[in-house]
């Protein structure tokens, strides 16, 4: 996007959020932008919301606030790392994305004044809000592993939970003449809890396609003490693992790659012992947790998350401040998936509190789903609650087997209705389809 340096100020502006530039000139003024809707986030969640939000109130009345020029569609770089799919398919431009309704600020978010109903930016300007929707995503603690910054995209070391890392993942594994292949599960929540698996299996069939399996051991080292944290879909998981020849261990942490002898060293949780691994691969899914921004801010819980109500999506202390995604309390898993049934519910409730009605709160429910891919054409589609464990299946069959149809529709069927459908706040996720198919559903669970 264009940016136009004003006289007024040396401070730079988006070209969408130019009709504020006139603000400057009240410098005593102590909030340089306000609207209606402040959205911190422009991931999907944040652009579900705006996009409704933005087409109800019109210009003017609803900004986003998002440093970056790219939007990712990160469910795809398991795809992309396996090498099933071109790493541009995940990638557009921010400004083709962004809702045409909104004010666009492209800086980050350095305070929360909910006190002010106010957010501070990191070129100095505040912007006040009447209703703040916090959906700033997760944050990908590299350091925490000691020397996985420095060795990550280079000679083996991969993951890809990162745009440039996730694009040498298949090279790595197209090359790899066997050895030792590690995977690893932080002991922290983390964006799609699923995706390290994922990798997992893609690789182990690629080593068995490419005629090297027989002189590798694959090892899924995780913090984890199982395999998935649904059993209903995990015993399925770990049973495939164990036909596989997976080595899968428990309880193991890594903490540090050296990268010159090749080695990671993973602390086992039960009893604090370390343990040296070599290897000629290995695949991290790194610790992460709540941006810094916010777990310094008041909206944060003790654990750092934006602490709203788990099925209201409002703030437990300030009823104006909302939150959905990855940076958000819920206590369900952070997936795409989650956040289309999460937009739904927020924006009925935010949307109710715009208009000044009284209603009966919509509800969020825990929905999630983790697509399990387990080879180039087989997933096994988990939808499930976070908040029970049980299931909530949108087919009407047992969809802890093996699909290609299911591998079918999460890549080439599902990408379409994340772009055109929920980041333009259409798609509020499939439950309106599971109601459709709830007369044919055998009562299994």
């Amino acid at each position: 996007m264009l940016a136009v340096r004003t006289s007024l100020s040396s401070k730079v502006f988006n070209r969408r959020t130019l009709a504020t530039v006139a603000t400057e000139v009240h410098k005593a003024t102590a909030i340089d932008q306000k609207f209606k809707v402040v959205v911190v986030g422009g991931g999907p969640g944040g652009l579900s919301v705006s996009s409704t939000l933005s087409e109800l109130l019109g210009k003017n009345q609803v900004a986003v606030i998002e440093p970056s020029d790219k939007h990712y569609y990160q469910p795809l770089w398991t795809y992309v790392g396996g090498g099933l799919k071109n790493f541009d398919e995940s990638v557009k431009a921010m400004g083709e994305v962004m809702p045409a309704n909104a004010e666009w600020i492209q800086d980050k978010v350095t305070e929360f004044d909910p006190e002010n109903n106010t957010v501070k930016l990191a070129d100095g300007q505040t912007v006040g809000y009447d209703y703040l929707v916090v959906a700033a995503g997760i944050q990908i603690n590299w350091n925490a592993v000691k020397g996985l910054k420095n060795a990550l995209g280079k000679d083996g070391v991969s993951s890809n939970y990162d745009a440039n890392s996730v694009q040498k993942t298949y090279e790595f594994i197209k090359n790899f003449k066997g050895g030792n292949a590690l995977f690893t599960f932080p002991n922290t929540p983390l964006k799609c809890p699923g995706a390290p698996t994922k990798i997992t299996f893609l690789a182990e069939e690629a080593f068995r396609l490419n005629g090297v399996r027989d002189k590798s051991n694959v090892i899924y080292n995780t913090a984890a003490a199982k395999i998935f944290g649904v059993d209903h879909y995990g015993r399925v998981l770990q049973q495939l693992a164990d036909e596989r020849n997976i080595t899968v261990n428990f309880q193991h942490e890594l903490v540090e790659i050296n990268a010159n002898n090749h080695e990671a060293i993973f602390q086992n949780n039960a009893n604090q012992e370390l343990k040296t691994y070599t290897y000629d691969f290995i695949h991290v899914a790194p610790p992460q947790g709540p941006p810094n921004f916010i777990k310094q801010s008041k909206l944060a819980d003790a654990a750092g998350w934006v602490d709203v109500d788990k099925e209201t999506l409002r703030h437990n202390k300030y009823k104006n401040v909302y939150a959905l995604g990855d940076c958000s309390s819920l206590p369900t898993s952070k997936t795409a998936a989650a956040i289309t049934a999460e937009s739904g519910v927020l924006k009925k409730n935010l949307i109710a509190d715009l208009q000044g009605k009284k209603i009966e709160d919509a509800k969020y429910d825990g929905y999630t789903s983790c697509p399990l891919i387990v080879g180039q054409n087989q997933l096994i589609l988990a939808e499930f609650s976070g908040y029970t464990g049980k299931p909530l299946e949108t087919f009407p069959v047992d969809q802890r087997a093996i699909s290609k149809l299911a591998q079918y529709l999460n890549k080439e069927i599902i990408p379409s209705i994340y772009w055109n459908g929920l980041l333009k706040g259409t798609w509020t996720g499939p439950s309106a389809v599971r109601s459709f198919f709830d007369p044919l559903r055998s009562k299994r669970y």
